[in-house]
């Protein structure tokens, strides 16, 4: 298995089916999550939607890098989005997020080691598999919270 396809595996692992690191993934955690919970607040924490939209946006920019060479997102527009007001809008989310998430494993699975060692879009941000690697385990410290805010409200 080549590098890239391992980077894809593990992107896959954290959002879409894996068990290995955490028991669990965002699919799992997710899937059949009633909408008002999923955006119930509590204190000051992060709602469940909001930290799922959170690392969509970021697999979803990163996607579109890949595919059209332009990065378009930014850290301060990263917890900004509109409200989910029903499990329509919530369940729309999700299969946008699986796909996106899907789409990007695909692509990191075509890159290089070459590739895989280059800049990342500048030379300050690292190489792609840097970027790569932080992108999994961003999303598997956003997990963990979710699976904790759900614990909480099911108090």
């Amino acid at each position: 298995m080549t590098k890239s396809e391992q980077l894809a595996n593990r992107l896959r692992e954290v959002i879409l089916n894996g068990t290995w690191i955490a028991n669990t993934n965002f699919k799992d955690q997710l899937e059949n999550l009633d909408w008002e919970i999923a955006t119930r607040k509590f204190q000051s924490l992060n709602t469940i939607s909001i930290l799922a939209q959170h690392v969509h946006y970021y697999i979803n920019g990163i996607k579109n890098l890949f595919a059209y060479g332009k990065l378009e997102i930014r850290d301060k527009y990263s917890f900004d989005f509109p409200p989910i007001e029903s499990q329509t809008e919530w369940e729309t989310f999700q299969n946008k997020f699986w796909d996106d998430t899907e789409r990007l494993a695909q692509l990191i699975e075509k890159m290089t080691d070459e590739q895989l060692n280059e800049d990342f879009v500048d030379e300050k941000y690292g190489s792609y598999l840097r970027n790569i690697n932080g992108m999994v385990e961003h999303s598997y410290y956003h997990l963990g919270q979710i699976v904790l805010v759900k614990k909480i409200i099911d108090l």
